[in-house]
């Protein structure tokens, strides 16, 4: 059984255990507040993995208060301490109570950056176990480079990976380091024939891209309006019979002080960090919400929300903005297509990055777990950034093997690789 955590008096988080086996977890936090803390908070559950099932929020604009009910949303990261390290990495965002002010510092994309690499032998899936241990290790991957060898007649498989990180502080100590090779030998065992950690050199930039789209390839990724064959595969519920729906409505005149506004979508993995995605870039702050449990798959969410400067949201183009911009995130928060790269067949998975240059957490281990649940192998895989004229999307771009169990070719088995692969990042 997966143990939970609670902390002291002092703690600004706590974790309480379910009363009995298959309940929720109930996570609370009481801290000072900031301009998109709840992003934050639904992040960090989201890259653990965890699904929040129903919330209250509250706030004052100095001191908020949150009550969480999650649960995973398959299987847990399979070790106890888990919940010890997402508490620290809950405890990590929360504002410092100061007196006097709080400063909101974003993330340098400045910052060292450093190279991990490993050759592990056989396994196939051992990037996306390698996933979750980095998740464990508060490590954040910004650009990832993976190559697939076969080498001599035995067609050994050895896969050796180029990753590069974003790390917290300290992984310029040697312990650090030490303590991340070591966690990774720990799971890949006799796998593993090598583990090195060191720093980057320059030709690997924070902002070096991806390989250059072709204007075909990326006028079908980032599109606004999807073309008729988008509509009939990405908008389906769950259980496939109706079509999705989103409706957001703006309500000024319930709260003098406040606008409401509320949703009601299908419910997926990660809607509310969708949601408060777009709430944070938009600049809102949330003053209270309430998320509804999952009713006949879809999810109710009330929202009470001010601009920055503590006024409602009178102007009628930025109400039409949020709405446009929240229906958006909830029909088609993650784009998949299948495409040709010369003679090879590449799946393009694109997800919308934050304005702090903070990427959607576990992309890639639910891209890699929906090609093995098929049968399929990546030759090679790398992520990047690429900028449209509205956003900047992180791109996931992958090669697959042709001398796999799955047959590649065709548009049915197309469809069925990018059917499988958004379902899971989904959550269906």
């Amino acid at each position: 059984m997966m143990g939970g955590v609670s902390g002291g008096d002092d703690d600004f988080v706590q974790i309480h255990q379910p009363n009995k086996p298959g309940d929720p977890f109930i996570i609370t936090f009481n801290c000072p507040d900031k301009t998109g803390l709840a992003c934050d908070i639904c992040r960090i559950i989201l890259d653990f993995g965890l699904c929040i099932t129903k919330g209250d929020v509250s706030t004052d604009g100095v001191w908020c208060y949150f009550v969480l009910w999650v649960i995973p949303h398959s299987v847990l990261l399979p070790i106890t301490c888990s919940y010890l390290i997402l508490k620290e990495r809950l405890q990590e965002i929360c504002p410092p109570c100061l007196a006097s002010f709080y400063i909101i510092q974003q993330p340098s994309r400045s910052s060292p950056v450093y190279l991990l690499k490993f050759c592990c032998l056989k396994k196939k899936e051992m990037i996306k176990v390698i996933s979750n241990i980095l998740v464990l290790s508060n490590i954040l991957m910004q650009l990832l480079n993976c190559q697939l060898y076969f080498k001599g007649i035995l067609l050994l498989i050895s896969n050796h990976h180029l990753l590069q990180f974003s790390f917290r502080e300290l992984l310029h100590t040697r312990n650090r380091q030490d303590e991340t090779c070591e966690r990774l030998n720990a799971v890949l065992r006799d796998s593993c024939t090598s583990c090195e950690l060191q720093l980057a050199g320059p030709e690997y930039e924070y902002n070096q891209g991806i390989s250059s789209l072709s204007p075909a390839i990326a006028e079908e990724l980032f599109r606004c309006e999807l073309s008729d064959n988008q509509v009939r595969s990405q908008a389906l519920t769950p259980d496939m019979t109706k079509l999705k729906k989103a409706n957001v409505a703006i309500d000024n005149y319930l709260s003098p002080a406040h606008t409401l506004v509320q949703i009601r979508c299908a419910d997926h993995k990660g809607r509310l960090y969708d949601i408060m995605r777009t709430l944070k870039d938009m600049n809102m702050k949330i003053s209270y919400g309430r998320f509804s449990p999952n009713s006949m798959g879809y999810r109710d969410l009330d929202i009470f929300i001010q601009q920055n400067d503590g006024k409602k949201i009178l102007d009628r183009e930025k109400q039409s903005a949020l709405c446009s911009h929240l229906k958006q995130e909830m029909l088609h928060p993650l784009r998949v297509i299948i495409a040709n790269r010369g003679p090879d067949t590449e799946l393009l998975v694109a997800n919308p990055v934050e304005l702090s240059g903070i990427g959607r957490p576990r992309v890639f281990y639910d891209v890699t777990f929906a090609l093995k649940t098929l049968g399929i192998c990546v030759f090679s895989a790398e992520v990047g950034r690429h900028s449209t004229s509205e956003r900047e999307w992180e791109v996931y771009r992958f090669l697959l093997d042709e001398n796999c169990e799955f047959q590649l070719t065709g548009v049915a088995a197309r469809n069925k690789i990018v059917n499988r692969v958004r379902r899971t990042l989904m959550g269906w």
